[in-house]
């Protein structure tokens, strides 16, 4: 009895050693198994860092302003009792704007139309006398001398009415005076009063524009004037936008600020411009002065994060490094090509190729 239960026991380990043995071997097959390869990230595309002829320009600080602008001011004294719109508003030529106070207005109204009434009877004296008197001189009852008088004061009645009509038209004018109406088709800049305020003549009430019709100011200082001074075309560009525009007009003025030293220049832009350009937005007026070879980088692979400048450059092994770097002003090739190129000033040497996705290349930073 005591054999058998030893060779039971002998079995059972036996088998154990054996399902060890199993497991082991099947472990060891999922380790020699090959893993599945990563699919591969697509390449990035990038661009290159070379001396290149571009057109030369000169860059001019300026502000975008409408062509189309108008200053709405008071033309009677009185208190500003309403308002019809308010800054950013769209009006129409010839739109109520705003209301002053007309009592003091309809007081004049009422007294020209008085002195009218006065005067119109005034006449109808004069002229019966003078009728009079004239039937009278045929009969011999009085004197020339009546009849000029009669005459003459005829003559003066007539001038009073002329006179006060005129009065109450000019009254009947300054009237019309107390509605503010729109000079010309566009938005409401600012509003410059507030309700119940008193308008003076010749205060600014509102302050509108034409969107539709903007341009570019700027200054260019007598040193740089004969070489843009021929100019006849330029381009815009928008910092705060990035963006360039082409402008349809350039003017040059004949006239220097002898207090700046400077000459201003005015570009025009075209029907399209993009949403966020308005009076007051910060541009450069960038003024062809030429050719000139320099060191340019595409724009696309510049990367600005507060006040670094930075751009992402292929390495030998292919992967991206981070680099500071200086740039200058946007440049074009003279051919007036559209690819957008920014000079190198600092940080970059021709011939490396950089990211144009910084935002890709981020991501493959190790």
């Amino acid at each position: 009895m005591q054999r058998k239960s030893i060779a039971i026991a002998v079995a059972a380990l036996a088998a154990g050693s054996l399902v060890a043995a199993a497991g082991t071997l099947l472990a060891q097959g999922k380790e020699a198994r090959p893993a599945a390869a990563a699919p591969a990230a697509p390449a990035l595309a990038t661009g290159s860092v070379a001396l290149r002829d571009v057109a030369d320009v000169y860059a001019a600080d300026a502000t975008i302003e409408a062509v189309r602008q108008a200053t709405v001011s008071a033309q009677i004294n009185g208190n500003v009792t309403q308002f019809y719109v308010d800054a950013g508003d769209r009006v129409k030529r010839g739109q109520l704007l705003a209301r002053i106070d007309t009592r003091e207005t309809d007081a004049q109204v009422n007294a020209g139309r008085a002195a009218v009434a006065q005067a119109e009877a005034n006449l109808g004296q004069a002229q019966l006398n003078f009728d009079r008197t004239q039937s009278l001189i045929k009969q011999g009852f009085v004197s020339q001398a009546a009849l000029d008088k009669a005459e003459a004061d005829l003559k003066a009645a007539q001038a009073a009415v002329e006179v006060a009509r005129a009065g109450s038209t000019q009254a009947a004018t300054a009237r019309s005076f107390a509605e503010l109406r729109a000079p010309i088709d566009g938005v409401v800049s600012q509003r410059l009063m507030e309700l119940g305020e008193l308008a003076t003549a010749g205060r600014p009430v509102l302050m509108l524009h034409d969107p539709a019709q903007l341009r570019a100011v700027g200054a260019v200082p007598q040193f740089a004037l004969p070489r843009v001074a021929g100019a006849s075309s330029a381009q815009v560009e928008l910092p705060t936008l990035g963006r360039t525009l082409a402008a349809t007009r350039v003017t040059v003025l004949p006239a220097a600020d002898a207090r700046l030293l400077s000459t201003q220049v005015r570009a025009e832009l075209g029907a399209k411009v993009p949403a966020g350009v308005v009076p007051g937005t910060a541009a450069k007026v960038l003024l062809p002065t030429g050719t000139a070879r320099k060191l340019v980088m595409p724009a696309a692979a510049v990367l600005r994060r507060g006040e670094l400048t930075a751009a992402y450059v292929i390495g030998g092994d292919g992967r991206p490094q981070l680099r500071q770097i200086r740039v200058g002003e946007r440049v074009s090739a003279p051919d007036g090509g559209a690819e957008s190129l920014i000079e190198v000033l600092a940080g970059l040497a021709d011939g490396e190729r950089v990211a144009l996705d910084p935002l890709a290349a981020s991501g493959r930073v190790r």
